[in-house]
């Protein structure tokens, strides 16, 4: 599939595929698309927050006061953070003020924070869907930051009898209610990312121009959906490499490892996503990619470039002059090619995201294209893709081991 500035590309060989299985997924396929788009508008899901009638739970005007901050901190945990730390990477060049990203339990973090900071001076954004995140709790009064009527301070949570939103409560904080019907990690298009992003200087409005792209040009997507069902249910290929030449996108991938890991690992089967930055890891990785087992798909993301500066290389030595004039992007573009091309020769499935922009509506379509296809495999697969109940597990015992 192609807009003008993302290219969108599958090479799955049919010999992967249970082609009868194909054909039952196909009609199923029609009546998943068709309820999404019937109710899209209309229905307080998941889906919801691609709705042109989307309303946030905010209004622009009322976090003007918060935009004096030069420096924000951002503490959540998962889908809380995962997708604003993803929109700071992939647009950093227009974001004009320092983002600090608190998502795990680092004490040295923490540390360093308080020694060379003033945190009256810091602006902290703390999100958490239940408003009960161990982790985000944890680090949120580690900093010591807390005071009635604080001005530097907006938390985002269900509404709720929550710890978070009591404290909000107690304290008259600056609250902002989380809708209770969209999960963590589908959550990025509501005011879990489109705050911080407005905080960032972007254009939240622009993040909405490309969601529905996907309904318009539908083949890829059914495509896609189906292909990928057949090869979950076959339990052949167990992993996803996101084999990454684009720096910027290193933390979308992360967002989008856990969006696909948490709602198809289930039942005894799934996808395990791992991110391989390239060019790197053609130095590390690569034999075992192509010539270990079978087991992979490879997600391969690039960018078109333009960039003049080439390589300049005096008379050194003319075995290297095939890098004379050559810039930096040519040569990983040319080292892509050679990838893409041995995938090819040992018959290894892949796919190809190559993005011609850098902008608010392209990462908007992104993301949106992901939460689509992911949710669609998980009830064409028959699994929930909304739930994690192994997590939850987890979460008891945690907090069982704590009291």
């Amino acid at each position: 599939m192609k807009n003008k500035k993302i290219i969108y590309k599958n090479n799955i060989q049919k010999k992967y595929l249970n082609l009868t299985f194909n054909h039952k997924l196909n009609k199923r396929y029609s009546n998943i698309l068709k309820n999404i788009i019937t109710n899209l508008d209309t229905t307080k899901d998941t889906f919801h927050p691609l709705s042109d009638k989307f309303k946030f739970n905010f209004k622009t005007k009322d976090l003007y006061k918060f935009k004096k901050f030069k420096t924000v901190a951002i503490i959540g945990m998962g889908g809380s953070i995962l997708g604003s730390e993803a929109l700071y990477c992939f647009l950093k060049e227009k974001i004009k003020k320092n983002f600090l990203f608190f998502n795990d339990i680092d004490d040295d973090k923490l540390k360093k924070l308080k020694a060379t900071q003033d945190l009256k001076k810091i602006l902290f954004i703390v999100i958490s869907k239940s408003g009960n995140t161990i982790e985000t709790l944890s680090n949120f009064f580690a900093l010591q930051v807390i005071k009635k009527n604080s001005k530097n301070i907006i938390i985002i949570s269900e509404k709720f009898n929550n710890p978070l939103y009591l404290l909000s409560q107690k304290m008259k904080l600056h609250h902002i209610e989380h809708k209770n019907y969209i999960g963590g990690r589908y959550s990025i298009l509501s005011e879990v990312g489109m705050v911080p992003a407005y905080l960032m200087g972007l254009n939240i409005q622009r993040f909405r121009k490309n969601l529905l792209n996907h309904f318009k040009n539908k083949k890829f997507l059914k495509d896609s959906s189906i292909m990928l069902t057949n090869l979950l249910k076959s339990n052949k290929f167990k992993n996803l490499i996101f084999f990454n030449y684009i720096p910027k996108l290193d933390k979308f991938l992360y967002w989008n490892q856990q969006l696909i890991a948490e709602s198809l690992g289930k039942q005894g089967k799934g996808f395990l996503p791992l991110i391989s930055t390239a060019p790197r890891d053609h130095h590390s990785l690569l034999q075992l990619y192509l010539d270990g087992p079978k087991d992979k798909i490879f997600y391969i993301f690039s960018e078109e470039k333009r960039n003049n500066k080439k390589i300049k290389i005096k008379k050194l030595d003319k075995r290297i002059n095939f890098l004379q004039n050559k810039s930096l992007h040519q040569v990983k573009n040319a080292q892509k090619n050679a990838f893409i091309a041995a995938l090819k020769k040992n018959n290894i499935p892949f796919r190809e995201f190559k993005i011609r922009d850098f902008s608010e509506n392209i990462l908007g379509e992104f993301f949106s294209y992901f939460m689509l296809e992911t949710a669609i495999i998980g009830k064409l697969a028959n699994i929930n893709p909304f739930d994690q109940p192994a997590v939850q597990q987890v979460k008891i015992n945690t907090k069982k081991l704590l009291v």
